[in-house]
């Protein structure tokens, strides 16, 4: 009888041979979660060392336009920041104006060369945009319907300068803003003096090509 019992208590395996299996399972998740947070830790090094790389890249690109651009700087007749160049709107036009004042169109002639330069040695476009107070376009005038209108032409105006003057007309594109992107508030005259600008900003060429149209 007690051979019975004791055949019929041993028929399943033994338990320490269960707790090896459960601990090997244990430790093959162990690892495969330790590869995959060292795979992880890898990746986030290789993109943080990208990152960092880009940053000094465009570190070193606005270092080399400022220095190209260094007289211009250093009379005030522009401001650099982030990148962009800005361009006091009264230097450029008069009031409600989209003609080039004489002062302006001396200025874009010095910024031609050291612009051209630059986005070739980047391979970058330069977009150029308007931007308006928030007053409304003199009663009277009836050149232009709203500052919409009258941000665009005065980019326009500007880009065709910059185009007479030696800059490749596949390097530039004009952009209207109006009075949507104020960098002061509106007011008195010395913040809407700041907001009537025209900004330059070289940006990345884009490498997508266009999809043909369909034959009709």
């Amino acid at each position: 009888m007690k051979e019975l019992l004791d055949d019929g208590l041993n028929d399943g395996p033994p338990i320490w041979a269960i707790f090896g299996d459960l601990m090997t399972g244990l430790v093959g998740v162990f690892v495969l979660i330790l590869i995959w947070t060292l795979g992880f830790q890898l990746e986030l090094a290789k993109d943080l060392e990208l990152a960092e790389a880009e940053r000094e890249q465009a570190q070193a690109r606005r270092q080399v336009l400022e220095e190209a651009l260094a007289g211009p700087l250093a009379s005030g007749r522009i401001t650099i920041n982030d990148g962009r160049i800005g361009i006091s709107g009264s230097v450029l036009f008069a009031l409600n104006s989209d003609r080039l004042q004489d002062e302006g169109r001396e200025l874009l002639a010095t910024l031609a060369d050291p612009l051209n330069v630059f986005l070739k040695e980047n391979d970058q476009l330069l977009m150029i945009s308007g931007f308006t107070d928030d007053l409304p376009i003199q009663a009277g005038n009836l050149s232009f319907k709203d500052n919409w209108e009258l941000s665009a032409q005065r980019a326009l105006t500007v880009t065709r300068e910059l185009v007479a003057a030696g800059l490749p007309a596949d390097r530039v594109f004009a952009a209207a803003f109006g009075d949507q992107q104020p960098v002061a508030p509106n007011r008195d005259e010395s913040g809407r003096a700041l907001n009537r600008r025209v900004e330059m900003a070289p940006v990345p060429r884009s490498t997508s090509t266009e999809a043909p149209l369909p034959d009709a």
